[in-house]
C-alpha cells in the first residue's frame, strides 16, 4: 500500500526536580539559541517546500524490500528477518490522524490494536497476536526509541509490569518505525513475546524542515509544535518542542503536557554520532471507567466515574547517545543512555478514594551491537544492559490526602543484562535460513518497605532461541517460516509479594522463586505480487506460554499451566495508479484462552477476535498547489469478557468501528489539514474490562474534527 504525504495533579505528589531534570532545564536556553542560531546559518534556497515525494509503507518478508509487483530476491541484509515486518516513514505518519494520541500512527499496521484512553497521559497500548489485555499499556511488546527501551518494570504509576510510555514522543520527531510480529529477532530481549517496535528519530539538516505549527480539535485540544533543523560547523542540530493542552471529551479529564527533544549528529570517519537530549512535563486529570449498564439506564457517558475523576502528573528527562555507521547497517553501533522517571496515577477507587501509583526511578543503560557480512553469510552480535533503581508503590489516597495504608511499596534495584547473536545463511539464490539467540540475566535486589520480611535478591537468566526460513518459491511469491521463544521477565510483586492492603513495615510476605516466563512461537507466512501495483500478504502463528506466571491463594506466584493463542493475518494493497491507491488487511484470532484457568474465572482471554482495516488515498493538484485525500476504516469485534460472581459468566463487547478521513493541501510553503473522525457505534470502545457487576468502558466521541496549519521555513 502506498501512502501518499500530507506532507499536574496535587501538590501531595510533587516532587523534586533530579539532577537530571536540574540538567535539562538547564540547557534548554542553550538549545533555543544554538538551534536558532544553526537556522539562521541556513542559506534561504535551502529551505524546504512542503512538497514531498511518494513513499510507500512497504511489508519484509524475510530479506526482501520491495514495492509492490517487484520482483522478490533473497539478499543478506543485517535485520532482515523471516517474519513479517511492517515498516512506516515520516510521510507514512503525516497522513495519518494522530490527533490526541501518538498510538494512532500504528493505526494501518494489520493486527495491532494501539490506543490510549484519552485520560491524561496513561500509557499507550499497544496489542497484537492475542497478548497485552485491556489494561497493560503496551506490555509484551519488546518498544525501543533510538535502542532504548521504553517497557518499565514493575511500574506502580501506570499499569503494572512492562507498560509503555511514549506521550513524549512527537510525530515530527519520529524517522521511521518497524513492527516485527513475533519474537524472531533476537536484537530485543525482555517483554518481546509478541513481537518488537523499533522507533528511530530524525536527524537535523537539510533532509529535515523546519516548521511551525498550530492545531486544534474538538473538545479542546490546542497544539503548538516548533521544529528548528539545521547546520552549523559539520553538525546537524534538530530541535522539536510541542506545548499540548486538551480538555478531553470527558468533562473532568484534561491534559496539560510540554516537551521538546534536541538532537545533535555529525558524520565523523565513516561514522555518524548523536546526542539527544528529551524533557517532557504532564499533568492531567481523567473521567476514569464507566459501567456499561448504568450507560444504557441513562448515565452521561461524559460523567466521571463516582464523580470522583483521577489525578496525575509525570516527570521525564532522557539523554540518549548513539553511534552508528554513516551509511547502511554494516559496523559498529553503540548506544548509552541516562533517565529519570517520575509517574503518579491517581485511579478512581469510590466516591472518596483513590489508589495512587507512583513510580520514581532512575534508569542507566547501553547496547552494543555489530553486524558483518562473510561471502553468503552475515552476523550479527551483541550485548545490553539497564539499570533501573528508584521506589515504586502504590498508596491509598482518602479525599484525596494519604493515608497510611499502601497496596505495596518497592526499593528497586533492578540489573538486567544479555548477549544475543542473529545469523543468516543464503544456503541457494532460493533459500535463506536464519537462526538467532539470546541470554538474559536478571539480578534483582527487592526491599520490600510494606512486608519486610519479603526483601529479597532474585538472580535468574532465561535462553530464547530463534530459527527460520525463507523460500522464493517463483519470482512473486515468496514463503516463509520460523520458531521462535520469546519471554518476559518477571515483577517485583511477583517475586516479593505484599499481601493485602495496610500500613509499611508490616510482618509477614512470601518470596517467590518464579522463572521469567517465556513462549514458544510458530509462523508460516507468504508474500506475493501477482500483478504490478498490487501485493498480497499473509500469515499464520500459533503461540504457546508454557511458564505464565498466576497468583495462589497465599499471595505467592507460581510458573503454572500455560495459554494459547492461534490466529491469522491477511492483507492486500493495491496501487491502481501513481496517485491513488488502496489497502485492506483482516487479523482473526482463533483461539486466545488460559488453558488452566484460576478458579472461578474464565478461560478466554480479553482479546479482539476480528480486526479489519482499509483504506484509500488520492493525491491530485488543485490550483497552484496539491491536494492529498485520505480515508481509512477500522472495525474490531468478537471481544469476550466475564462477569457475576464468579465470575464465569460470557458476554463479548460492543462492536466498535472507527472512520478517519483527512484532507491536506500543500501551497508553496504552507500546509493546511483538515480531519475526521467518527466512531458511530452505540457504547462502542477499544478499552474496557468486565467486572462483577458488568462492562466498565471508557465512553469515546461519536465525532470529532481538527485542523491543523503549519508553514515550513
Amino acid at each position: 500500500m502506498a501512502f501518499l504525504p500530507s506532507s499536574f495533579s496535587p501538590s501531595t505528589l510533587s516532587r523534586p526536580v533530579a539532577p537530571l531534570s536540574a540538567i535539562a532545564l538547564g540547557v534548554t536556553t542553550l538549545a533555543v539559541t544554538l538551534a536558532g542560531a544553526a537556522h539562521a546559518q541556513g542559506s534561504a534556497s535551502d529551505a524546504p517546500t512542503a512538497t514531498m515525494s511518494t513513499v510507500e509503507v512497504r511489508e519484509i518478508t524475510g530479506p526482501a524490500t520491495r514495492a509492490p509487483g517487484e520482483r522478490a530476491a533473497l539478499a543478506l541484509q543485517p535485520k532482515a528477518l523471516p517474519a513479517t515486518v511492517q515498516q512506516l516513514n515520516q510521510d507514512d505518519i503525516a497522513s495519518t490522524n494522530v490527533g490526541r494520541d501518538i498510538s494512532n500512527v500504528f493505526r494501518r499496521v494489520p493486527g495491532v490494536l494501539a490506543n490510549s484512553i484519552d485520560q491524561g497521559d496513561t500509557g499507550n497500548g499497544f496489542r497484537m497476536r492475542g497478548f497485552a489485555t485491556q489494561g497493560t499499556h503496551g506490555a509484551d511488546t519488546a518498544v525501543h526509541v533510538d535502542g532504548v527501551p521504553q517497557n518499565i518494570p514493575s511500574s506502580q504509576g501506570g499499569a503494572g509490569h512492562g507498560p509503555v510510555f511514549l506521550e513524549w514522543l512527537n510525530a515530527d520527531l519520529i524517522d521511521r518505525i518497524d513492527v516485527i510480529k513475533g519474537p524472531i529477532s533476537a536484537l530485543y530481549g525482555d517483554q518481546n513475546r509478541a513481537g518488537a517496535v523499533e522507533i528511530r528519530t530524525r536527524n537535523g539538516g537539510s533532509a529535515t524542515p523546519s516548521s511551525i505549527s498550530v492545531g486544534a480539535e474538538r473538545y479542546g485540544l490546542r497544539r503548538t509544535s516548533l521544529v528548528l533543523s539545521n547546520s552549523f560547523a559539520e553538525v546537524d542540530s534538530l530541535f522539536v518542542a510541542d506545548v499540548y493542552r486538551n480538555d478531553g471529551y470527558r468533562r473532568d479529564a484534561r491534559t496539560d503536557r510540554d516537551s521538546f527533544s534536541w538532537k545533535l549528529s555529525t558524520a565523523r570517519a565513516g561514522s555518524l554520532y548523536s546526542l539527544r537530549l528529551t524533557r517532557y512535563v504532564s499533568d492531567y486529570a481523567g473521567g476514569g471507567y464507566l459501567l456499561l449498564p448504568q450507560i444504557e439506564a441513562g448515565l452521561d457517558p461524559r460523567s466521571s466515574q463516582a464523580g470522583n475523576p483521577g489525578f496525575g502528573n509525570a516527570r521525564r528527562t532522557s539523554l540518549v547517545f548513539n553511534r552508528a555507521p554513516a551509511e547502511g547497517e554494516q559496523g559498529w553501533h553503540a548506544t548509552a543512555y541516562a533517565e529519570t522517571f517520575n509517574r503518579s496515577r491517581g485511579i478512581t477507587a469510590n466516591a472518596t478514594q483513590h489508589t495512587v501509583g507512583v513510580d520514581d526511578r532512575n534508569i542507566l543503560g547501553a547496547r552494543v551491537l555489530n553486524h558483518a557480512s562473510f561471502g553468503n553469510a552475515a552476523l550479527s552480535l551483541g550485548a545490553e544492559l539497564r539499570q533501573d533503581r528508584g521506589e515504586a508503590y502504590r498508596r491509598i489516597y482518602a479525599n484525596r490526602l494519604p493515608s497510611a495504608n499502601y497496596v505495596n511499596a518497592q526499593d528497586l534495584d533492578l540489573l538486567t543484562y544479555g548477549v544475543f547473536a542473529q545469523g543468516q545463511w543464503k544456503a541457494t539464490e532460493a533459500v535463506k535460513l536464519s537462526a538467532g539467540a539470546r541470554y538474559d540475566r536478571f539480578d534483582y535486589d527487592i526491599g520490600n518497605l510494606k512486608l519486610p520480611a519479603a526483601s529479597t535478591s532474585y538472580r535468574k537468566g532465561v535462553f530464547t532461541p530463534k530459527l527460520g526460513a525463507s523460500w522464493s518459491l517463483m519470482p512473486q511469491l515468496e514463503l516463509f517460516a520460523n520458531v521462535a521463544e520469546g519471554m518476559r521477565s518477571p515483577s517485583a510483586e511477583q517475586i516479593s509479594s505484599s499481601g493485602a492492603t495496610g500500613p509499611l513495615g508490616a510482618s509477614g510476605g512470601v518470596i517467590s522463586r518464579v522463572a521469567p516466563s517465556k513462549v514458544r512461537s510458530y509462523d508460516l507466512g507468504f508474500t506475493s505480487a501477482p500483478a504490478q501495483g498490487w501485493t498480497v500478504s499473509g500469515a499464520a502463528y500459533y503461540i504457546l506460554n508454557s511458564d505464565e506466571i498466576v497468583g495462589q491463594a497465599d499471595g505467592s506466584f507460581k510458573s503454572v499451566g500455560d495459554t494459547t493463542r492461534k490466529g491469522f493475518e491477511l492483507e492486500t494493497r493495491w496501487r491502481a495508479t501513481p496517485s491513488t491507491s488502496v489497502y485492506a488487511s483482516v487479523g482473526r484470532i482463533l483461539e486466545a484462552k488460559a488453558n488452566n484457568p484460576a478458579a472461578n474465572a474464565g478461560a478466554k482471554l480479553s482479546i479482539p477476535g476480528t480486526q479489519f482495516k482499509a483504506g484509500a488515498q488520492h493525491r491530485l493538484r488543485l490550483g497552484a498547489g496539491q491536494l492529498t485525500l485520505n480515508a481509512d476504516a477500522y472495525l474490531i469485534s468478537d471481544i469476550p469478557y466475564y462477569v457475576g460472581t464468579p465470575t464465569t459468566q460470557e458476554r463479548s463487547m460492543p462492536l466498535y468501528t472507527r472512520y478517519d478521513l483527512r484532507g491536506t493541501y500543500d501551497w508553496g510553503q504552507t500546509q493546511l489539514s483538515l480531519y475526521a473522525t467518527f466512531q458511530p457505534q452505540r457504547h462502542g470502545t477499544e478499552i474496557a474490562y468486565g467486572s462483577a457487576t458488568g462492562l466498565m468502558v471508557s465512553p469515546v466521541p461519536r465525532t470529532s474534527f481538527g485542523a491543523t496549519l503549519r508553514y515550513f521555513f
